[in-house]
């Protein structure tokens, strides 16, 4: 008996590899980009440019026109006048808006492409102009076309993204506080006062910096405030979130599914705080969108290398960045 499993053992050494590479393989267009793909994607983009420009244009006539019918017809009409004035706000607020959402995207791709994982390209999703959505987009995203097997790849591709996106929104940041103009704070008690607040690192840079707590919008401000929010939101260590990869990357499966079902918990807590006190439904939403991450759950690694002291400092960094781009209550309603 022996004697046969030595032959066996023997005979697959020499033959399984041959056998292996007879095998017809899938053909790896990781990321080649068809003619097809390529309008996909410069559409996408292009109506996004459009849906974003229009919106940051919108938020700083809303309070001159009597309806938001009238906003846009006097963007419209100046421009076709060759005043291109009532659009600077909208093309500074899409520049950048873009650019931070783009960091965000290719940080995953290019790590992807360092690891030879196929990933297409970032699309870009427009989304109607305010009065239907504040920012005229719905984010972006790329599609990884194949597994992460390996606990290193999948930290570095999951963290990748909000690190790139939050080094371009600190500048936009202090920029966006630095040209804003105060402005008088609502009068206490007044009914129906919808406020966006403020992230950690906004009341940070304003009292460093010595500037008004209660300011006017302006372009590069609400860009900031935007891909912060995002920031936050895909730094939740919940699923195949980027936050999700970077836990079961350093704790293992186990301790991801705990940590994603306590994080949800906490929302869930948020969000009947947050309507309660502010009347405020946004976390609601958020709850809806981590439970359909709890039901999906997280693709298994293969590998269970250690990621080092480096990746753990990395980690510490996002840990950072999410407490200062965290807004318990981003929009509220007095």
């Amino acid at each position: 008996m022996a004697g046969l499993y030595a032959w066996f053992v023997e005979t697959t050494n020499e033959y399984l590899p041959e056998v292996i590479a007879s095998i017809p393989q899938p053909r790896r267009e990781a990321n080649e980009l068809s003619a097809r793909r390529i309008v996909l994607h410069s559409l996408l983009f292009l109506a996004t440019i459009a849906t974003t420009t229009l919106t940051g244009a919108a938020w700083p006539l809303l309070g001159e026109a009597s309806s938001i019918l009238g906003v846009y017809k006097t963007i419209i009409t100046s421009a076709t006048a060759g005043d291109f004035g009532p659009l600077l706000p909208g093309i500074a607020f899409s520049f950048t808006l873009l650019i931070i959402l783009a960091a965000h995207e290719f940080g995953h791709y290019f790590a992807c492409r360092y690891y030879g994982i196929r990933a297409t390209l970032p699309f870009v999703i427009p989304a109607p102009p305010i009065p239907l959505t504040p920012f005229g987009t719905f984010g972006a995203v790329i599609r990884i076309k194949e597994p992460i097997t390996t606990r290193r790849a999948l930290f570095d591709i999951g963290i990748a993204g909000p690190l790139a996106g939050f080094a371009l929104a600190l500048p936009a940041s202090i920029i966006g506080l630095l040209i804003a103009h105060g402005v008088t704070p609502p009068a206490a008690g007044a009914e129906g006062t919808l406020s966006y607040n403020d992230p950690l690192l906004f009341i940070i840079i304003q009292k460093l910096l010595g500037l008004p707590k209660w300011i006017d919008w302006n372009p590069i401000y609400w860009a900031a405030w935007a891909t912060l929010l995002v920031t936050a939101l895909n730094l939740f260590p919940v699923g195949q979130l980027d936050g999700g990869h970077v836990v079961y990357a350093i704790f293992g499966p186990t301790m991801h599914k705990w940590i994603s079902r306590l994080t949800f918990l906490a929302v869930a807590t948020l969000a009947v705080v947050s309507f309660v006190l502010y009347r405020s439904p946004i976390w609601f939403l958020w709850t809806v969108v981590l439970l359909f991450l709890l039901r999906v759950g997280h693709p298994p690694t293969f590998t269970n290398e250690p990621l080092g002291k480096g990746r753990i400092a990395l980690a510490a960094a996002a840990a950072i960045a999410f407490i200062l781009a965290f807004m318990p209550f981003p929009i509220t309603i007095s």
